[in-house]
């Protein structure tokens, strides 16, 4: 077997300033926004925004999962993740933000999500959404039955995504297949999973050559707790958004972690400006709010792999304009994103800056 060739390293700040327009999918994403239409359409006419609002967010992160794929199937990720947020909402909302049980959680799955990165992407971005939702979940402690009513509407968000795409990309036989088959791949990755682990503990405990992905596990681990006791402690208003935002802009290299952080919380600036000034000056009724909704939500489909900056931009706006046709405040959801983007963002460079300094400092002192 030949050895593998080095990874090209980005050029710094290529997040921000490199536009590949070759990438944009305007037309071919149009199918992605019609089930978070008919959600917003049900939900506003039987007068139960809010209800909207959760099973529109369900089906506009399920939509991002075809653009995955496991095993040469977009599908799977559908299905994966349309079951993995609707746990990780349930879970998130139970554990609530009183206690120092989603610190441990946050820690937990944030180094399980970093070894994931031993597997496919497909099945990696599965817990990174996992993560996600568990984080904005916190945010709404709720009792058991409250949960499981939003988890429901996450899940049927989702549900509704995977069969209305299914349907329109003409995948049903294929959708079939992916669903007889999910119970023994979910079983097939949790061992592998399980194998990576034991590998990694054996390893720190022999001092052995530790798997790639457990320094940034650890690093992700370290990250999360302690940005989520930040955000627990100091009761940021939104505050779920700071270690959301160190999760995303966290990466091995630090040039990488800087250029996404830079381009997060650039693009969250500009788009939560972008948003409060459209909510401030159009006033719109909840009808021109769906719109708006739907709009920024197609925009992040198809600019997703254009430029990460120009998608944070697309994606903060979209996010500004859905809490708004819940009577949120758009203004400050606004102020409130941007500021825990770069607290979240300063955070993971400030850590990973850290981890580099004590390597030196380990380093100079064994030689």
């Amino acid at each position: 077997m030949s050895a593998a060739s080095p990874v090209p390293v980005a050029p710094f700040l290529a997040d921000s300033y490199i536009f590949d327009w070759r990438a944009q999918s305007f037309r071919a994403d149009l199918i992605f926004v019609l089930p978070m239409a008919i959600c917003l359409v049900l939900g506003i006419w039987l007068g139960h925004p809010g209800a909207a609002l959760i099973a529109t967010g369900g089906a506009f992160t399920v939509g991002f999962g075809y653009k995955q794929h496991i095993d040469e199937s977009h599908l799977l990720p559908m299905i994966l993740v349309t079951l993995g947020i609707g746990a990780a909402t349930f879970v998130g909302m139970v554990a609530g933000h009183t206690n120092y049980i989603l610190v441990m959680l946050a820690a937990g799955t944030a180094f399980v999500y970093g070894m994931l990165s031993l597997r496919q992407a497909g099945v990696s971005w599965v817990g990174q959404q996992f993560v996600v939702f568990l984080l904005v979940a916190s945010a709404f402690p709720f009792s058991p039955r409250a949960a499981a009513v939003r988890s429901g509407l996450v899940m049927a968000g989702g549900a509704l995504q995977l069969i209305t795409s299914s349907i329109l990309l003409r995948l049903l036989s294929q959708l079939r297949t992916d669903l007889l088959s999910v119970a023994r791949y979910m079983r097939d990755e949790h061992q592998a999973l399980r194998l990576h682990v034991e590998q990694a503990a054996r390893s720190l405990v022999n001092r052995d050559t530790a798997p790639s992905a457990l320094p940034y596990s650890i690093r992700l681990a370290i990250t999360l707790g302690a940005s989520t006791e930040i955000y627990r402690h100091f009761q940021f208003t939104n505050g779920y958004w700071i270690p959301m935002t160190a999760l995303l802009v966290l990466r091995p290299g630090l040039s990488d972690t800087a250029n996404r952080a830079i381009a997060r919380t650039v693009g969250t600036l500009a788009g939560a400006m972008l948003a409060s000034y459209a909510l401030a000056h159009l006033q719109p009724s909840p009808p021109i709010l769906a719109v708006l909704v739907l709009l920024f939500a197609w925009l992040s489909y198809s600019l997703n792999n254009v430029n990460y900056g120009l998608f944070t931009l697309c994606l903060t706006a979209y996010i500004v304009s859905l809490l708004a046709l819940n009577a949120l405040p758009g203004r400050e959801v606004a102020y409130h994103r941007a500021v825990s983007t770069i607290i979240g963002g300063g955070l993971a460079l400030t850590i990973r800056l850290l981890v580099i300094r004590y390597r030196k400092q380990h380093a100079a002192s064994n030689g």
